[in-house]
């Protein structure tokens, strides 16, 4: 249940941020950079009497319903969430702060806001296997029925997006879009590597019962140990091989150090690992 309540908040947390960082900083300046998002607001743009909310809810439902068609079981029930609970708080930020016009008169400034608050909204939730809708559903679609290179394909209709926002907006707002959308490409994967970044551990030794009991029984991570033998000494050693969080790292080095002021330690960063503990296969 304690996992669960979390992976709820952090579900929520995603994509409040999200929403957020779309209401106050892309939607004021016609950020469109790609998604269901853009497309609303340049419909919302062209279309005035309907809101850019209005315009974003309507579409993920209709994606929705194009998730429920054709992926069907593989279609997750966080996504389904997360994207009607992001319609909905767009929709409410709407009603509770109407917005006239920017926050701020620096457009640059505001650029990076609106792509580094939905970014790390979407790592999130990508991180959690779920997103805010939109495109993220036709990717599982055509996933499911199409040989086509996902990324390169939302790639390119992010792009057709973009494109659409430079006639609509003109050619300052185009570039400050392309520009969005360079960053958020590169700037997600970034975010979901630091969410996920562990410590792999490697540490020779001669004193591997107390390490390993240190490693067990106070971080309650679990550890590989098997035998060496030191080429220039040619005497017995121990190598201990664990993989654990960045605080635990540090707490195992500090024991090490004081356990066995000889040992040799080889750490190293990896956001891929996977296991019990750690991610799923």
């Amino acid at each position: 249940m304690k996992s669960r309540f979390r992976t709820f908040l952090l579900l929520n947390l995603g994509t409040a941020m999200s929403a957020l960082g779309v209401y106050f900083f892309k939607m004021p300046n016609h950020f469109s950079t790609g998604g269901v998002t853009g497309v609303g607001i340049i419909l919302g743009a062209l279309f005035p009497g309907v809101s850019t909310g209005t315009y974003i809810l309507f579409i993920n439902l209709f994606m929705l319903a194009l998730g429920a068609v054709f992926v069907s079981r593989s279609f997750g029930l966080r996504t389904v969430y997360c994207s009607v609970l992001f319609s909905f708080l767009i929709r409410a930020l709407e009603w509770l702060f109407p917005m006239t016009g920017t926050l701020t008169d620096d457009r640059m400034l505001e650029l990076f806001f609106a792509v580094l608050i939905p970014a790390v909204g979407s790592a999130i939730l990508f991180n959690l296997e779920a997103s805010t809708g939109g495109t993220d559903i036709v990717a599982m679609i055509l996933r499911r029925y199409t040989n086509l290179d996902i990324g390169k394909a939302l790639l390119l209709s992010d792009s057709l997006i973009v494109f659409g926002a430079l006639l609509t907006f003109g050619i300052k707002t185009g570039l400050f879009c392309i520009l969005g959308l360079l960053l958020k490409a590169m700037l997600v994967d970034n975010v979901i590597e630091s969410l996920n970044l562990r410590k792999s551990f490697m540490v020779i030794t001669t004193h591997p019962h107390e390490i390993c009991n240190y490693i067990t029984h106070n971080l309650h991570r679990g550890a590989t140990v098997w035998n060496a033998k030191g080429a220039f000494t040619d005497e017995d050693r121990y190598i201990i091989l664990t993989a654990l969080s960045r605080s635990q790292a540090v707490s195992l080095r500090r024991f090490v150090k004081g356990e066995d002021a000889h040992a040799f330690l080889l750490i190293s960063n990896s956001s891929e690992i996977f296991g019990k503990g750690f991610m799923r296969v």
